[in-house]
């Protein structure tokens, strides 16, 4: 059976810190009522079939059991498989075409997030960054020979990180890809 959402979770298995098996992880969400729990690589990418439940209770269950059975708080995105698969088809064209030359990003935003105080969040640093508003997401390109001049990183201080989390172009496109798998 085919994923109904993607749940996106923020920091963890990251540098060491809120450290959260996958395999435990996927047995505590599928205990917490969720079904076909998968997992992409260890920084919190999973599918999972949730019945009719909407994206904010998912949300919401994750993020509790996260607090509940690893002890970790933090941020959990959840959209549905087909907002996920808009995420990657209606992305800017060329977007993640040419990875050699642009590190390409993708902030999944919370439901009810104004775009244009989610874009406002973002500071683009001219001849660096591109940024792009798609639905629900927010398209971040950068020339990855002056990445360390990027302005990505200031989202993470404003208030409204709190409602987003942030996957490059390869794991977007690679979990769109295992929602039918």
């Amino acid at each position: 059976m085919s994923a109904t959402h993607v749940v996106l979770i923020r920091g963890i298995n990251v540098g060491g810190s809120n450290k959260v098996p996958m395999a435990e992880l996927r047995a505590s969400l599928q205990a917490a009522g969720l079904s076909q729990v998968r997992t992409y690589i260890q920084s919190g990418n999973v599918l999972v079939d949730a019945g009719g439940m909407p994206s904010s209770s998912v949300s919401s269950l994750a993020e509790r059991v996260l607090l509940d059975r690893f002890g970790v708080e933090t941020v959990a995105v959840t959209v549905s498989a087909r907002m996920m698969r808009r995420a990657v088809s209606e992305a800017p064209e060329g977007f993640g075409s040419d990875p050699g030359v642009y590190h390409c990003d993708v902030a999944f935003l919370r439901p009810g997030i104004d775009m244009a105080d989610a874009v406002a969040a973002f500071s683009v640093r001219d001849g660096v960054d591109t940024l792009w508003q798609g639905d629900a997401v927010v398209y971040f390109q950068r020339l990855s020979a002056q990445r360390t001049r990027s302005r990505l990183s200031r989202v993470m201080s404003t208030p409204l990180y709190k409602h987003m989390t942030i996957r490059n172009w390869r794991t977007t496109t690679t979990v769109a890809s295992m929602l039918d798998a």
